[in-house]
């Protein structure tokens, strides 16, 4: 084979990627839909509620309502008192963990570690993770926390307040289990006092997705849906 020829060959093998990259990043619609999670539900006849809604093109259709993550009040790794106003306009990923947990909780940490590395220099998401342990878990803890996985500033809040508030946030707003299971004698349940599920929710504080945080496979797949829903957002 002729110096030309291999020449030819490797340029193919470099050139067939990035255009095959170029074809379907701006040629091709992006048909992976992400689902809503968490329908409002007619007491009455135990069916999801309905509403008429009107499309960005004018047109209105009839869609199923859903529930929307409340308001909260809470304070971050740094004392400060935050609200819902740092969700605003931005998508992201809620979860629950406390800082004396050494089971779980740190490998759904490396994994979050990961994930933001990914998206470090996108604005339009955000962290919050959320303590089940408010009464240890107060802002120095937070913050020797956060620095240990290496959380960004003003990217990923580590969030402590009022015990009944934080539990009414997870059962009610995320609809995840959190249980005081041996918190109040300073032995908390590693195992049993909260879930382990990473929740993905959008700019309009809808949830659309839920995922293993200790399984690398699931998390992945929580990147991916990431990247769905930012470029769904960016064609808005």
């Amino acid at each position: 084979m002729t110096k030309p020829q291999k020449a030819g060959i490797l340029l193919t093998t470099l050139l067939v990627p990035a255009l095959l990259y170029v074809f379907l990043r701006f040629f091709t619609e992006n048909h992976y839909v992400l689902p809503r999670y968490l329908p409002k539900i007619d007491s009455a006849r135990g069916e999801p509620l309905m509403s008429r809604v009107k499309l960005a093109d004018g047109r209105e259709v009839t869609d199923t309502v859903f529930n929307h993550i409340p308001p909260f009040s809470l304070i971050d790794q740094d004392g400060k008192t935050v609200n819902q106003s740092i969700v605003e306009g931005k998508i992201y990923v809620a979860s629950f963990f406390f800082t004396r947990c050494g089971t779980v909780c740190p490998r759904i940490s490396s994994q979050l570690t990961r994930v933001q590395d990914i998206f470090r220099n996108n604005p339009d998401l955000v962290f919050l993770s959320h303590s089940v342990d408010p009464e240890h878990d107060r802002p120095a803890q937070l913050k020797a926390y956060a620095t240990k996985y290496e959380a960004i500033p003003g990217k990923w809040y580590f969030l402590t307040g009022d015990k009944a508030d934080i539990y009414k946030l997870a059962m009610r707003g995320y609809y995840l289990p959190a249980v005081d299971a041996g918190v109040k004698d300073g032995s908390p349940d590693e195992t049993f006092i909260h879930s382990e599920k990473l929740v993905l929710v959008d700019k309009q504080g809808i949830v659309r997705g839920f995922y293993d945080g200790t399984d690398k496979e699931d998390v992945d797949r929580l990147v991916l849906e990431i990247r769905v829903l930012l470029d769904i957002y960016s064609k808005e």
